[in-house]
């Protein structure tokens, strides 16, 4: 069995990217047939001509491509896995304050998975009120490293990351709450944005509603609308499966979508906190497909070769 050493599939990538072979060992800081020695040795290896020639100019045969696509994904996960051994260890203790919807539902997973990859890392987390959190990081008070916190509006402030979250019409299946009138409403305490949003869509649709549950718990909001006491209305990935029932969707009105950011402290920010927002945001991005900025094919491919000519 054949094997193409690391370093030619690494300049095959940069002679692609940089179009010539000149820029490419300007690049690479090596001579001109240094490079083109190295794809001449490719060639013999792979047993075929990886590039069309039209005087100065060149370009990639289709085998040439197969071979690419195969190097950056080859290349790629031989830096990261240098990079992921390499990494100093990481170390110490980070606060996050966060809605408590997301501290019941999902967050422990993703917590739990960076608390495995970095064990030397230990987390506070503390729930409240998107608008108390915000509050308390506003106004300097110590206690956090991050928090998650949802806005009616584009987030503000020193966000580490930011995206969208839909909101639903949460209700019991075969129950018919959702057609009384008043409307009857399971909802977290005042100053929340899920009751800012769902009393703002009902009175301009007309419809009449009134309270009949409040709680600062998700638990109490899904148990009250499971009983049929009333309905509310949940992010998307909070809801208890079952609980988006389709009847209510199309009857009452839709929901604007919120904001979440993730915001980290500007100053004695714990050493930690940096990675562990990177991850959160990660973690949030696959949940929800399209929520973070997804770069095009030819983009992912431009960096990745840039990666790899750079060996960063």
């Amino acid at each position: 069995m054949k094997n193409i050493p690391m370093d030619l599939l690494r300049t095959l990538a940069t002679v692609a990217d940089a179009g010539s072979v000149t820029r490419a060992a300007a690049s690479l800081g090596r001579s001109q047939p240094a490079i083109s020695l190295q794809m001449k040795r490719l060639e013999d290896i792979v047993g075929g001509s990886l590039f069309h020639w039209d005087g100065r100019r060149m370009s990639l045969t289709d085998s040439g491509e197969t071979l690419l696509g195969y190097a950056i994904q080859i290349v790629g996960l031989n830096d990261e896995a240098i990079g992921r051994l390499a990494r100093p260890r990481l170390e110490g203790h980070v606060t996050v304050g966060t809605p408590n919807d997301f501290a019941v539902t999902f967050l422990p997973q993703v917590l739990g998975r960076f608390t495995e990859r970095y064990p030397g890392v230990t987390l506070e987390v503390s729930c409240d009120l998107s608008a108390r959190l915000l509050s308390r990081f506003a106004a300097g008070r110590p206690g956090f490293d991050l928090i998650l916190a949802m806005q009616a509006g584009p987030a503000v402030g020193r966000t580490a990351y930011q995206w969208t979250e839909e909101l639903v019409w949460a209700a019991a299946p075969g129950e018919a709450a959702w057609k009384r009138r008043p409307l009857p409403l399971a909802v977290y305490p005042e100053g929340c944005i899920y009751r800012l949003r769902l009393t703002q869509a009902l009175d301009a649709a007309g419809i009449p509603w009134r309270i009949v549950f409040c709680s600062a718990s998700l638990a109490g909001l899904q148990a009250a609308v499971v009983s049929g006491l009333g309905i509310t209305v949940l992010a998307r990935s909070t809801v208890l499966q079952g609980l988006q029932s389709p009847e209510p969707a199309k009857a009452l009105p839709a929901l604007a979508p919120v904001t979440i950011g993730l915001y980290q402290r500007p100053h004695r920010l714990a050493p930690a906190a940096p990675t562990l927002a990177e991850f959160i945001a990660e973690s949030f991005g696959a949940l929800q497909p399209g929520s973070l900025p997804s770069p095009g094919k030819r983009r992912r491919r431009t960096a990745a070769k840039k990666r790899i000519a750079t060996g960063t």
